[in-house]
Formats: structure tokens, sequence, C-alpha cells
């Protein structure tokens, strides 16, 4: 049976992925929050725009608690996730790490105050859901864009894990050697002569 204690663990473990996804971004430049890090711009702080949609019609529209701030797409029909992956030059930084946080709140109302088995709908998967497949599911995706966030963060100044601060020589050094181990591991395992 899924009770209120899973609704407050997994709430708990929700707030912490935000929480980490939130710091990939701290000391780092405009430019690179902004900066597109794939072939198709995915972005720090583009994320962090599409994580804002997500917790304001996950836990919005959804469970008929529609986010004051519009306009929120319901993500069906004529819906393009890659406009909202990425920040103009109009948007500020500021600005949209408050709506972040905003949406969050809004959502955080929404679990605070329905039972775990609460019913909504998702129209753009057309099923009816409980509040627990909606967290779960949200759960997932703020855990896979903060994975993409821990390469992105990675690939722009080396800083990894749970602590943003640029690593040390030390640490560099032994991150040097371990990929290096990995680099032969991998050509002898694919049979390339060094």
């Amino acid at each position: 049976m899924i009770d209120e204690s899973a609704k407050a663990h997994l709430h708990e473990r929700h707030r912490d992925a935000r929480e980490q996804f939130v710091k990939k971004l701290e000391g780092l430049s405009e430019y690179d929050v902004r900066r597109p890090m794939s072939r198709t711009g995915t972005n720090l702080l583009g994320l962090v725009k599409h994580l804002t949609l997500y917790e304001a019609a996950y836990f919005g529209h959804v469970f008929g608690r529609p986010y004051p701030e519009q306009p929120v797409p319901t993500l069906d029909g004529g819906f393009r996730n890659r406009d909202f992956m990425w920040v103009t030059e109009h948007e500020s930084r500021g600005d949209v790490m408050a709506a972040y946080q905003r949406a969050c709140l809004h959502a955080d109302g929404t679990i605070e105050s329905l039972p775990i088995d609460a019913a909504g709908h998702v129209s753009w998967w057309r099923s009816d859901v409980s509040l627990f497949t909606v967290l779960v599911h949200m759960l997932l995706e703020t855990s896979q864009h903060l994975g993409h966030a821990d390469i992105i963060r990675e690939a722009i100044d080396g800083a990894v894990g749970a602590n943003a601060a640029r690593p040390n020589t030390t640490e560099e050094a032994d991150w040097a050697t371990h990929r290096a181990m990995i680099e032969v591991a991998a050509r002898h395992a694919a049979k390339i002569v060094p």
C-alpha cells in the first residue's frame, strides 16, 4: 500500500533533486549558464525553464490547481519542448530562477494539500493519474535533467558532484589518471592498438 510516508519520502527526494539542480548554476557566468552545450542546444538555464514549465503543468493543470502565472502551456497539441529549453537575451537569469522557485512552491502546495492517491488527469497522456504517479514522474524528470546538468557543468569548468565548486589541482590530477585508465581499458576491449 502506498501511504503518506511514501509521499513524504518522494517529496523529500524531489526537493533534494531541485536543490542540487539549482546549485549546478552557482558561480557560473551569464554566458556559461546560457550557452548551448550539445548539438540540440542543451544549456543549464534552459533546463531550469523547462523544469519550471513541468512543475507548473504537472502539479497545477493536472490536479485542477492552475498555476497563477500565465501562460503555461498544457503540453498537448502544438507544444514544442525545444521552445522551452532555452532562454532569450531578454529573459534575465534572476527572473528565470525566481520563476522556478515560484513554480516549485506552487507544486509543493499541491503535493502537501492532496493525499497520495488524489486523482488528476494528464491531458497530453490522455490518462487519469494519481498524485503518486505524477510525483514519481517529476522526480525522474528532475533527476534526469540533474544528470544532464552534471555533465554540462563538468564540461564548462570541471566541477563535479553535489559540490559546484571548481575542483582543486590534486583532484584534477586524480581525475586525469582515472580517465586515462578508462581510455586504456576501452581501447583494449575494442582491440584498438595504442
